[in-house]
């Protein structure tokens, strides 16, 4: 197979990785709490990540960070894993996963609005735009269609869905702002949510039994969806055209549709799929404005 391929299938392994976490980490919360989803996960993927690095030789990088850095890597996990996953497991705990799903993706508008202040890039008419598309296509989606009935179903559900996003927006233009090496950095985002995770599991829950097929989808979610879809999402970047790639990339909520489907039975509605158009419209529009740049 010729190399010039290799970054799309690098890219599109990825993207059926990270479309599958919705639908996955709703079958784990039926049964398991969403404290002890995170604590299997933060787990799992700090060792896959710490064995991405020892096989990248990447692990005397740890010796040349200092106090500072540790520093961040614990608040950066904070807003970034803890609160992020935490938000979207609850979410989904109590709502509907295309909704949680498409609610989630939104991350990428938030991205726009939090680098205006810590990094200083303008917030143009196009994008307020865009950001505007997207609050329409939320609405649609919890609205399920009916925009002028003002009803949202489980606004608990989304605000909670809403606030993953908002904090994986802003962990993202973090990450941008300090520019560590991706794979030990993110190891350590892990680990220090794992230690808290493992602190409030010990005070407030319990570690629980598990079943072949909890610890599968555990595995799953922390090896493949955290560590190994990031490392070939890296390769697809390295060895592609970045632009390309990332049109690749307005896949993953699509493909995240198919999965909620087929693994857990939801009926994708039809003002889903019109709010996820309207928001991924809305994204485009930002992406257009950067390429021209």
């Amino acid at each position: 197979m010729g190399e010039g391929k290799m970054p799309y299938i690098y890219a599109v392994l990825a993207v059926l990785l990270w479309g599958s976490s919705a639908a996955v980490a709703k079958l784990l919360v039926q049964n398991l709490s969403s404290l002890q989803v995170l604590f299997f996960t933060s787990m799992i993927a700090t060792i896959s990540l710490f064995l991405v690095a020892l096989w990248q030789n990447k692990l005397n990088l740890i010796k040349k960070y200092t106090v500072i850095d540790y520093w961040r890597f614990a608040w950066l996990g904070f807003i970034g894993q803890l609160i992020y996953y935490g938000c979207l497991f609850a979410a989904l705990a109590i709502s509907p996963a295309q909704e949680v799903s498409i609610v989630n993706y939104t991350w990428l508008l938030w991205v726009v609005v939090f680098a205006a202040p810590i990094l200083g890039e303008k917030l143009g008419i196009r994008k307020l735009f865009a950001i505007l598309l997207g609050f329409a296509g939320i609405y649609i989606v919890l609205t399920k269609g009916a925009v002028f009935s003002f009803h949202i179903s489980n606004p608990v559900g989304a605000l909670l869905a809403l606030g993953g996003a908002l904090s994986a927006g802003l962990y993202m233009v973090l990450v941008k702002k300090y520019n560590y090496e991706r794979v030990t950095s993110t190891m350590f985002y892990f680990l220090f949510t794992f230690i808290l995770v493992a602190l409030a599991t010990i005070l407030f829950s319990q570690v629980p039994q598990l079943s072949f097929q909890e610890l599968a989808g555990l595995v799953w979610l922390g090896f493949f969806t955290s560590a190994a879809a990031s490392v070939l999402w890296a390769l697809a970047l390295k060895h592609g055209d970045t632009a390309k790639m990332s049109n690749i990339m307005f896949l993953t909520p699509f493909m995240s549709l198919v999965y909620i489907h087929f693994l857990l039975g939801e009926a994708i509605l039809l003002s889903s799929v019109a709010g996820l158009l309207i928001i991924v419209f809305g994204i485009a529009l930002q992406l257009f404005e950067l390429k021209k740049k």
